[in-house]
């Protein structure tokens, strides 16, 4: 499979081949992406939810009336779940929501999350990010000499401070470093966007798998 690279206002510059190994095998590797996507997620949660429970709220432990002969409810505690500002039952308490994806697994995933963008025609390769200007309007013009529509991820390695400024202010555009690229960036957006250099480590990261 080969590769146009083009340059910023659209025009070819030439020709890359692909050199990472492929997965040909269309149900190779569909659970490894899943198991992957899920494990990032998970990744990202920060399990900081806490509430306090009948024991940690804070009051005292006098009993609000007497057990009997007022007409009303027996009571035991201020900090009764029943009560405004009482302890919470089975609430939310810090914990870890990672889950363990091993390195093959992993691997398996970015080459699969990679094959399938490739084959839908979804990369597209720049001969490099750098931009003389940092206005929003010279990157939206980027964009339509690229036909980028949707949600677009831009792959560099190293960011060109203008273009970092010119795309700040555009909708649906993110950006990530090829080192840290990973199957759930690929699979994100609509269209990825490499530097000929980003991709170029992308292929080496790949190989290794």
């Amino acid at each position: 499979m080969k590769l146009t690279i083009r340059d910023l206002k659209g025009n070819e510059r030439g020709e890359l081949e692909v050199k990472f190994p492929l997965v040909e095998d269309p149900k190779k590797g569909r659970q490894a992406v899943h198991d992957y996507v899920v494990g990032f997620l998970s990744w990202r949660r920060a399990g900081t939810a806490c509430t306090k429970t009948m024991g940690e709220v804070a009051g005292t432990g006098k009993k609000p009336w007497r057990q009997k002969g007022t007409g009303r409810a027996r009571a035991g505690s201020f900090a009764s779940p029943l009560w405004r500002g009482g302890g919470v039952t089975f609430g939310p308490k810090p914990r870890d929501f990672s889950k363990k994806v091993i390195r093959g697994v992993r691997r398996l995933a970015f080459r699969k999350a990679m094959t399938e963008r490739l084959n839908a025609g979804d990369v597209i390769i720049v001969e490099d990010f750098a931009m003389p200007t940092h206005k929003t309007r010279d990157f939206v013009q980027v964009m339509r000499a690229l036909q980028l529509e949707g949600t677009v991820m831009l792959v560099g390695k190293g960011m060109d401070t203008n273009l970092l400024a010119a795309s700040h202010n555009v909708p649906k555009v993110e950006h990530v470093s090829s080192e840290t690229l990973n199957a759930y960036h690929v699979l994100k957006c609509d269209r990825l966007v490499f530097s000929r250099e980003a991709y170029e480590q992308v292929e080496q990261r790949l190989n290794m798998s």
